[in-house]
This record gives structure tokens, sequence and C-alpha cells, in this order.
């Protein structure tokens, strides 16, 4: 280095402060910080606690009202679901001429190309399986009886394997017993284990509270909301006063008592009503009964003071429930760290950014809605394709028609959740009164911060294009 070379340009001195150090590491950490959102104004607080306070209140005593004592008690009818049930076991199976043990014993001789004449066909000159099964709960422990298994049959029995079998005391002795179903707990208990680790293993402790909100849920569901339709009470009524503390529950459990919390609690509850309103305006001006398969005519036999048009309505509220949660969330959440990210945004401009994110959500969210729908009614919707029928008509049977009002009610609520969330986040962002001198003293520091970084990074250019010079 020659005496005429100006010195290299002296690195800046670390601050004794750490809340005062260089104007990259401040910005950097404020950028990339991960963690709560900063606490809102005392102000704030009072306002969001004076609107949902005596709404967990009004929930409380809406439970209160309509809890159950439990499901009324009835006389069983074996028939679909209303039978008792057992778990049993195969203990052998045998093939046996299935002429030999069906009971009319004749040759079929009608027209074989129809599914009646082919399986009867099968039936006469087929092997059927004689299965030997074995009672093992219940008062008839170790009871063994035969079942009879016809080669078209969808479900095969197969040694060792575990099956469900049903009651019916009044019939002949060696027709009590008769097999209804596969046991499958354990495939399904090893699923949801798995579910479970996995939630947990990728949410940690949140994974742990979803899952606990998850058990809550399914606590409301048994113990509330079915008992109380079932006992006679309004299934609107039920489902609102049900799905709303489901609500409160599960969103502060997973997400934590917080304004932003409170917010998308309160999102969720207006897309509610908004589904709740209009399922009642379109079921009842489409005249959907509710009543359109045998399980719901069962239910209606049983309980015959069941408003099934209204357990319609209930079943669209609770069904929206979930997807509601998300978007809300996800949008309040996003309102918030666009507010974090530039605190002099004012509403408008953090409404105008949040709404983009929510496009974008929304369009995603009602295409997965109509999939599960339509998933859900594959089977129905092959009948109508086999039998040719036009759009109209199949959109038209009542059948249909309730998956259609379901999906697109749940989905109008879900897309008018979206500015309705963004709405109030923006708004208790923007209206948000912290203390004085907060964000002034913050943003002080970070323009001296950036006033200091300019001048040093260009000190040091001016010192490197120097010594590229000499050199």
């Amino acid at each position: 280095m020659t005496p005429t070379q100006p010195p290299p340009y002296p690195p800046p001195e670390p601050s004794p402060d750490p809340g005062a150090g260089s104007g990259h590491g401040q910005g950097h950490g404020h950028s990339h910080s991960h963690g709560p959102a900063t606490p809102v104004s005392r102000h704030l607080r009072k306002v969001i606690a004076a609107i949902l306070i005596p709404f967990a209140a009004a929930v409380l005593i809406g439970l209160a009202v309509l809890w159950p004592g439990g499901a009324p008690a009835h006389e069983r009818t074996g028939v679909g679901f209303d039978r008792q049930t057992q778990d049993a076991t195969v203990t052998k199976v045998v093939e046996v001429s299935c002429q030999s043990v069906n009971a009319s014993g004749g040759v079929p001789t009608g027209d074989t190309s129809t599914a009646e004449g082919s399986s009867a066909q099968q039936q006469a000159d087929g092997t059927c399986k004689k299965a030997t099964i074995r009672v093992d709960t219940g008062d008839d422990k170790g009871r063994t009886f035969n079942e009879i298994v016809q080669p078209d049959q969808t479900r095969q029995l197969e040694q060792g394997q575990e099956v469900v079998v049903a009651y019916e005391p009044s019939a002949p002795e060696d027709l009590q017993y008769s097999v209804t179903d596969v046991n499958r707990r354990f495939p399904l208990a090893l699923l949801a284990g798995i579910f479970a680790l996995a939630v947990v293993a990728v949410g940690r402790l949140r994974g742990v509270m979803a899952l606990v909100a998850l058990a809550v849920s399914f606590l409301v569901l048994n113990f509330f909301i079915l008992p109380a339709i079932l006992q006679g009470s309004n299934p609107l009524v039920v489902a609102v006063v049900g799905a709303s503390a489901i609500m409160l529950l599960a969103l502060y459990l997973c997400h934590g008592l917080s304004a932003r919390t409170s917010v998308a609690v309160l999102g969720t509850l207006i897309s509610l009503l908004l589904i709740g309103v209009l399922g009642s305006v379109f079921i009842g001006w489409a005249a959907l009964t509710g009543n359109t398969d045998d399980n719901t005519g069962l239910i209606h036999g049983l309980y015959p003071g069941i408003d099934m048009s209204g357990l319609l309505l209930a079943g669209v509220i609770i069904g929206s429930l979930g997807v509601l949660d998300d978007v809300t969330v996800t949008q309040t959440s996003a309102v918030w760290e666009l507010h974090e990210a530039n605190p002099s945004m004012g509403r408008r401009g953090l409404y105008r950014a949040g709404i983009r994110i929510g496009r974008d959500h929304i369009a995603s969210v009602v295409n997965t809605l109509v999939l599960a729908y339509a998933g859900a009614a594959l089977p129905l919707l092959l009948l109508f394709s086999i039998a040719q029928s036009g759009v109209g008509t199949v959109a038209n049977s009542e059948l249909v028609a309730v998956e259609i009002v379901r999906t697109l009610i749940g989905s109008i609520g879900l897309v008018a959740s979206v500015p309705v969330t963004t709405v109030l986040a923006a708004l208790v962002v923007s209206a948000d009164r912290p203390p004085a001198g907060v964000h002034e003293g913050r943003g002080q520091e970070e323009g001296r911060g950036r006033a200091q970084v300019p001048d040093a990074r260009s000190a040091t250019g001016r010192g490197g294009r120097g010594r590229r010079r000499k050199r």
C-alpha cells in the first residue's frame, strides 16, 4: 500500500444496544420475523370482547337449554342399522353344490340375459360356500351357526375372517343370526393412528391441539347435536348452537386466544348465518323433504316428529363449517401479516392485497367442495347415466337436487367469507391504537439504520474502485 493511497473505509463499530444495531441487521430481523403478531391495544381488545363475550354466552345458554339427556329409547325394528349386532369369526368354509343347499332346488327357466335370470342360473349350476361362524360377544358367546354364500354375492367369506352378525330374537333359532358386514375396526383404528402421528409429527403442538379440537367436535356432535335432534328440538337451532360451540372451541384451541382468532370467529359466524338463511329459503322453495333414501325413511318412521327438511339444513351448516374455518383463518392471517410487513398500509390497501390472496384460495376451495360432493354421489350419478336421463331430469330429482342445493349454498357461504373476513381483519388492524411512540420510535430507528447503510456501502465502493485503479 503506497503512502498516497487512502485507507479503506473502516467497518461500523458494533452498538452496545441490540435494538440500535446496523440498518441491515435491524431490517432483516423485522422483515423475516415469524413470531406471533404484535398484541393489539387494550381499546381494540375491549371492542372484540364486547362482541364475542355476548355471543359465547348465548352459545352456552343454548347448550344448557337444548342439552338432551341422551337419545330417546325405542323398540328395535331389526331393519337396516336398527339391529342388535355382535362380533363373530368365520371358523370354517367348505364348497357345496348350490342346487343342494338352495331352498328352491328347481332349475330356472327364465331369461338368463337379465340380471335376475343370470343370478338364478348361477345359484342352480354354480358352487356355493357353506361358512361356519362362531359368535364372539354377547349372551350367546361361543354359539355357532351356518350361512350359505352364493357365488354372485359381492362379499365372499374366508376362514379366519372377522365379521359382524345381526341378531333377531324373534326369528327361528337357526335363523336368529346372519352376517351383515366385515369387521374392519382394526384397519380403521390403524389408519386413524397413522393420521394422528402424521399430524403431530408435522404440526407438533398445533397438531396436538388440532387433534384435541377434532375430538371436541365429535363429542359435541355425538352428545349434543344428534341426541337433541332425536328428542325433537328444532334441527336448525340445534345445528347453529352446536356449530357455534365447535367453532369457538376448535378455533381458539388451535390458534390461541387472540384478536386474530377472534376476527376469524366473527367472519365464520357471519358466513354461517348467511348459509343458514340461504338454506332455509331455497330448501323450502325447492320443496326438498330431506327424505331421500332408506336411512332417512327409517329415521322418519322411528321419530315422526323430526323435521327432515330442517335436518337437511342442519347438515348443510355443519358440513360447511370445516371449510369455512380454513378460509377465515387464512384470510385473517394474511391481512395481519400484510400489516406487520407494512404498518403504514391503510384499510383499503390491506383489503385489496388480502382479497387478491383470497381469490386464489377460494377458487381451489370451491372446486374441492364440489368434487367432494360429486364423489360422494358418484354411484347415484352412474345410475342416472345408465338410465340415459337428460341433465334436466337428473337435476330435478330430489336425490340430486339435495346435493346441488347443499353444494351451491355451501359454496356461496365460502365465497362470501373471503370479502367478509378480509374487511373485518382490515378494519380491526387499521383501527388499532397502539401505545403512543411505539411505531414512531421503530420507524425513526429503522430510518436511521437505512440512512447509514447506503453511506457505508458507497464509501466502501469508492474505496474499492480506488484500489482497483491503483492496481
